[in-house]
């Protein structure tokens, strides 16, 4: 959290670029899985909801004089994808679970980061929180029904993944990065 309130500016714009990945990856998996009715109508409304947080962040920049740039990426996501089955239906459940994963960690940071910010960004932090935890319990929902079996232990899988990406040195402070390298 310290590397996050010594950054405000590279939290905005990567916040803002976490907000472009989730709705790409959202699209994406609609293009996909063109035969599965329920992912669509979830990931079309998250898809919408996460362009919406990203027109809110880069509005919040612009008013704060914050120009929008490209950032290299954490390797959080990366370190989760990198696990994901290459055959379907193992494909379509790990993806969604890493989607959940993401989504909750989101939800997870911007709740401890939110009272050690300004009020504005604090209040809009906290306002996220809701759709996040729902794209998180959908995510989880969505994989326990496209699974062709209980899924409880690519869960626990995946949170031992998570655990360690959490804490894996970055080069770079971002959102989701462990410890930046020198920080």
């Amino acid at each position: 959290m310290a590397q996050a309130l010594r950054h405000p500016e590279e939290l905005l714009i990567d916040h803002a670029n976490c907000e472009k990945k989730a709705a790409s990856t959202a699209l994406n998996l609609m293009f996909r899985y063109i035969d599965k009715p329920d992912l669509l109508q979830k990931m079309s409304r998250l898809a919408r909801e996460e362009l919406r947080h990203f027109e809110q962040v880069t509005a919040l920049m612009n008013k704060r004089g914050v120009t929008y740039r490209g950032l290299s990426a954490s390797h959080y996501a990366q370190r989760l994808r990198q696990h994901v089955r290459t055959s379907e239906p193992g494909r379509l459940v790990d993806t969604l679970i890493v989607g959940a994963f993401i989504e909750a960690r989101s939800c997870e940071r911007f709740a401890k980061l939110a009272p050690h910010l300004d009020e504005e960004l604090g209040t809009f932090y906290m306002s996220l929180l809701k759709s996040e935890a729902r794209h998180y319990q959908d995510y989880l929902k969505l994989a326990r029904d496209y699974a062709d079996g209980p899924i409880d232990d690519r869960i626990a899988f995946f949170a031992e993944v998570e655990a360690a990406a959490m804490v894996a040195d970055d080069d770079e402070f971002r959102f989701h990065s462990g410890v930046a390298a020198g920080a």
